[in-house]
């Protein structure tokens, strides 16, 4: 699996990774289109099991993608903090439980220049953690420094905001 086309026609979970400054929203809005249900872990990671939540998210039912964060603290961990809350044993576990789900990682990067050294770093970082997951679980390269291509599932009917122009009544 080699694009974001196959990983939507071929996946039921799909994970989204990727530095902080790369905007996700329309990605995760063509994934909503999609059919997929968007999930995020709310609050900060366990404090025992920081992986935990994130498999619970995986317990849903049906399309699924996650807005990540396990990857985002194996990068930024050690970046800002000296170390990761996320052992490589937890995070292999997850990568593992994604493509058991029939899942795979997208990885969002942007073609464009670093904007400072923590991005150049937090870039290098990202790639060496997906070249390990990758090992794992399918691993899909998403550019999302340009507009790419529109995400559609296959033979589903593209939902549009403003289709629906009847007005709502309320009878007495």
């Amino acid at each position: 699996m080699r694009t974001l086309h196959e990983a939507v026609t071929r996946c039921r979970t799909l994970v989204v990774e990727g530095p902080e400054d790369i905007g996700r929203n329309g990605l995760l809005a063509g994934l909503v289109r999609a059919g997929f249900m968007i999930r995020r872990s709310r609050g900060p990671l366990h404090h025992v099991d920081p992986t935990r939540p994130y498999r619970e998210l995986l317990a849903v039912p049906g399309l699924l993608a996650v807005d990540g964060g396990i990857i985002h603290e194996l990068v930024y961990g050690p970046l800002r903090h000296g170390r990761s809350r996320v052992t490589w044993i937890q995070a292999l576990d997850f990568a593992e439980a994604v493509a058991e789900r029939d899942g795979a990682l997208l990885r969002l990067t942007d073609s464009g220049p670093p904007a400072d050294a923590e991005t150049a770093a937090a870039a290098a970082a990202y790639e060496r953690a997906f070249h390990t997951l990758a090992q794992h679980v399918p691993v899909v390269t998403v550019d999302a420094g340009g507009p790419g291509p529109p995400i559609r599932a296959p033979d589903a009917p593209s939902l549009q905001l403003g289709r629906c122009k009847r007005k709502l009544t309320v009878g007495l």
